[in-house]
């Protein structure tokens, strides 16, 4: 008989606490953001995709064309191409192209970089029906951003 009221007393003790969360998240604010309406925040610790850091007084890259980051990449999804041209010291980087889809986002590139030409976006709505969506030109984004 003792059992029984101890069974009884512990199943009304766990409906009552049970109870007790749920009433308090009925009287709780809410946090959900109407998504496609309301923009998230995004914290400075994010880490999208890699994208070239440009100077703020002229508009062009950082990058000097080492390969480091293309070297450097575990997933060999970074292609970096640059081509020597006349009057300019040093190559010119003519392609930077990122693979989203083998990305591992580990951040190697980023590190390894000499001149800190690289840095995470903050870009968060990717979203893609094929493959190539997500072939990223990251020198031709580095134009449009301008």
């Amino acid at each position: 008989m003792k059992s029984y009221f101890s069974v009884l007393f512990t199943g009304a003790w766990s409906l009552i606490a049970g109870l007790k969360v749920t009433i308090k998240a009925l009287f709780s604010p809410i946090v959900t953001v109407q998504y496609p309406r309301e923009k998230l925040v995004i914290t400075p610790n994010y880490r999208g995709h890699i994208d070239l850091i440009k100077f703020e007084d002229t508009g062009s890259h950082k990058c000097i064309t080492c390969g480091s980051c293309q070297r450097e990449c575990p997933s060999d999804c970074i292609v970096v191409e640059g081509e020597k041209r006349e009057g300019v010291k040093g190559k010119v980087l003519t392609v930077f192209t990122l693979d989203f889809t083998k990305c591992s986002l580990c951040g190697a590139c980023v590190e390894v970089c000499p001149t800190d030409a690289l840095d995470y976006s903050n870009e968060y709505e990717l979203a893609g029906a094929t493959r190539e969506e997500f072939h990223y030109d990251i020198l031709k984004r580095l134009e449009e951003r301008k």
